[in-house]
This record gives structure tokens, sequence and C-alpha cells, in this order.
């Protein structure tokens, strides 16, 4: 063979042997890439954010002593039209108010600047919500009440510890209707920095900001929607805005352009309103301490109720408080008056409506029709059947008529119940039956307990089988 010849054949055979070695370091290279890319679980997500959160929390804890009130600021009505009195009861402010200041500016800079992962699935939407022992049948039969609108949105359920997690609750009866339960202190146990113990009011913003969906509905165990929540989610005000709340029946102490927050609902996006939720979880942890008294000054419901208003235009993030006053269900007191156990909130897509073309029924109800009502909030008593519902246990024994026999609930006020489109109270009634029926012997609060369903089955003869009393008119004309 001619040199030439060779040469060139051991030029190819190089060439080729060159080639193999660099695809099988790209293709191992690429393996590892993979690798090094798998995607990070929402757990994991979730203790990254926890511990980010926790650290920032900490690090930037008011350096001062707690807020100190002389009186309560009480319970004053809210009024659209005439100003009230909004007394500044805090006796230690010029002790307390720099020093709480410059914390909250640095908290404020750091969750600006510190890129804190965000532990939520792009495009998602759902109901968050938490409950654990008294209050988990109350949570059973809200979500019950859910399903009966027709909706499918999926629902997390955030147990404070191991100690609210009811197996058969949990793993057996809320997959059958799209929901399952998260235990949030599993969440901070994962190398977090907390100090503080999170409990009762503290418990909604960390189980908002820990829950999978990227828009949430919140809603307390003790409130149920009348129709599909996921309209709420698809309208205005909340496509523009990203946060939606609603009023309650008191001033505000903070500000005289709105009514105080009623915080048993609202909704949330947290790809636009992630800095307003943390910043809300600062108020919050630091509540009990310093920001609730702040905020509210001993107003009636003082806890987590306004630090999400705040913390959004603290942020400068939009947000829509819906105007329609909240209003009282219940019973006719014997001078005048309604006797409540209940609040409906309004339907903010028909409120925005309103609010846009310039008709303020807060300020001139006769204006407009009223909205419709969408959310009712059972708090007062709650709605468990093992928990004293029936009797004179409460101040407003909802479900007694005056000579101590059964009767509806919610009787008055009559325009009111107008707005509810349906007989709501019965379908309520219908599914409290259920439970109380069909898992008597599973809640953990309930055992040891007896006749919850045979209560429960002779109300609802007396009150809507057997009754001869008027129905109430759920229609507005």
């Amino acid at each position: 063979m001619h040199p030439s010849v060779r040469y060139k054949i051991g030029i190819l055979v190089l060439s080729a042997l060159l080639i193999f070695y660099s695809l099988n370091l790209y293709w191992k290279a690429d393996l590892n890439f993979a690798a090094a890319i798998e995607p990070v679980t929402l757990r994991e997500r979730q203790t990254l954010l926890w511990q980010q959160l926790s650290s920032l929390l900490e690090d930037h804890a008011p350096e001062c002593p707690p807020p100190e009130r002389d009186d309560s600021s009480g319970a004053i009505p809210y009024n659209a039209v005439e100003s009230v009195s909004r007394p500044d009861l805090i006796t230690n402010s010029d002790r307390i108010q720099e020093p709480l200041h410059g914390a909250h500016d640095r908290f404020v800079d750091a969750i600006k600047t510190s890129n804190i992962d965000r532990a939520y699935s792009p495009g998602t939407s759902g109901i968050v919500s938490s409950a654990g022992k008294s209050y988990l049948p109350l949570f059973v039969t809200s979500l019950r009440m859910l399903r009966r609108t027709g909706s499918t949105l999926p629902v997390e359920l955030f147990v404070k510890d191991e100690s609210e997690y009811e197996t058969k609750i949990c793993e057996e009866i809320l997959p059958q209707y799209n929901a399952r339960c998260v235990i949030l202190s599993d969440i901070e146990a994962g190398q977090g920095y907390s100090t503080e113990e999170i409990a009762h009011y503290q418990l909604k913003i960390f189980a908002v900001l820990f829950s999978s969906f990227e828009n949430v509905i919140w809603m307390d165990s003790d409130g149920f929607a009348l129709y599909k929540p996921e309209s709420l989610l698809q309208n205005e005000p909340f496509m523009s805005t990203g946060l939606v709340t609603w009023p309650d029946f008191w001033a505000s102490t903070a500000s005289p352009l709105r009514a105080s927050s009623e915080t048993g609902v609202f909704l949330i996006s947290k790809q636009t309103h992630f800095l307003t939720l943390l910043l809300a979880a600062y108020y919050n942890y630091y509540g009990p301490s310093h920001y609730f008294m702040l905020l509210s000054q001993g107003a009636p419901g003082e806890g987590d109720k306004e630090t999400f208003i705040q913390a959004a235009a603290a942020m400068g993030e939009p947000f829509y408080t819906v105007s329609e006053k909240v209003s009282a269900v219940g019973h006719p007191k014997p001078n005048g008056g309604i006797s409540g156990s209940a609040m409906v909130q309004a339907d903010p897509i028909e409120d925005y409506r309103l609010t846009t073309q310039g008709h303020w029924r807060v300020k001139d109800p006769s204006v407009a029709k009223a909205p419709r009502v969408f959310f009712i909030h059972a708090h007062y008593p709650k709605f468990n059947p093992a928990e004293h519902l029936f009797g004179n246990h409460w101040e407003t024994a909802p479900t007694l008529k005056p000579d101590g026999s059964d009767e509806r609930a919610w009787l008055v006020a009559e325009k009111t119940l107008e707005r509810f489109g349906f007989d709501a109270e019965k379908s309520y009634w219908e599914e409290i039956k259920w439970v109380s029926c069909n898992l008597e012997h599973v809640f953990e609060s309930w055992k040891g307990k007896s006749g919850i369903c045979d209560r429960v089955s002779e109300y609802w003869r007396n009150v809507f089988e057997s009754s001869d009393e008027e129905t109430p008119v759920f229609t507005q004309e």
C-alpha cells in the first residue's frame, strides 16, 4: 500500500476515534446536566421558602416593646357617609415608632432583594383553608356545600401539626372531594430559624404561602360559597388587581377610606402579590406581640384581618375591597334589630360592575339593586351540632323560637335573604345532617358523644319537613 494511502487511512481512523470520544463525553455530560436540572419537588420548595423567610423574619424583629393601649377602640360601625371618630389609643407611640418603622423598612428592603423561592405550581387555582379538632366537621360540611355548587377546584386543608391530622378524614374522606390535608409543622420543621409559635390567626397567611396554588381562594372552615367560586378568579376585579377582600361591620382604626376587613374569605394571586404575602407574614409573625394591636387597637376580631390590605398598600400593589356592606342574618330581636348568627358577603363581580359605573350603594343604597350573596360565614355560633348548637347556650340561640321549639336560624333580614337566590340554609342543614349521620363516630372531637345524628335529624324533620311556618323568600323582584 502506498504510504500516502496509509497516511490518509490513519487520519480517518484517528478522526473517527476523536468523534466517538467527543460524542461519548457529550452524552455523559448531557446525562449529568439532566440530572442536575431534575425538578425540585413542591415540598422541597416549601421547605426552602420557610428556611429563607424564617431567617428574614428573625433578622428583622421589631427592636422595641409591644404597643400599649389604655382602652379599646370598641365596636364602631363603619359609615361611608359620615366620618366617625378613630381614636389613637396607643400610649407608647413615641417610644416604639422609630425602631418599629426601621425594622419594618429593613424587612421590606430584604424581601425585595432576596429573591425568595416561590412554592406553588404556576397556572394553578384552588381553595385553601385550615381546621382542626372541633373545626374539622365544619370544614367537611363547607366542602360538601362547595361541591353542591358544581365547583371542581382542588382544596388544600392545612392542619397545625400531627395532633390535628385525622387519618380517616384526611386519607379517606377528603380525597373523595378532591381535597387533601397538609401538615404545616412538617414544612416548618425543615431547617427553619423560627423562634415564634405559629398558631391561631397566624395559620392563615402561612397556609396561603405554602399552598401549591398560584391563585388562591381562602375560606375559613365555617364559611361556604353559594355559587361556583371559579368565576371569581376569571373575572374582574380579580383579573386586574390580584387581591380582593370583603368588609367587616366596623370602622377601620387605620384608615377612613374603607371599612375594616373581614378575612374569612379573600382572593389572592401569588404571582402578582407574593411580596404582599411576605409582608403580611411579617405582620402576622409579630402580630400577637406588635401588629395585631397596632392595626386594630382592640376593635372586634383583632388578629390577622387587617394585615393583608395594609401589606398590599405598603408594597404599592393593587387591591379591590368589595364596597357592598356585609350583612347579618339571624333571628329578629324582640325590640327590633337582628340577633345574627351569620354574615353574608356580596358577589364581587356584581359589586365591581356597580362601582365602575359610579354606583356606590355603600353611600346610597337606592342607586342600584344589591349584588347577590356569594359567601355565607356562619360564625356565631359555629354550626357544629356536637358543640351546643341547639339550646340556649349562645346569646343568639339560632335554632330556637322564643318558646324553645325548633326554628330556622336565618329569618331576617328579609331583603338580605332575597339575595341568596335559593334556600341556602336548607342546603346547609342537609349537609350538616349528612356529615352528622355518616361521620358521627369518625371525627376525633365527636368521639364519646352520642345522639348527634338523631338530634340533627329531629331538627331537620321539625323545621324542613313538618313545619307550618312560612318559608322565607330567596329571590329579588
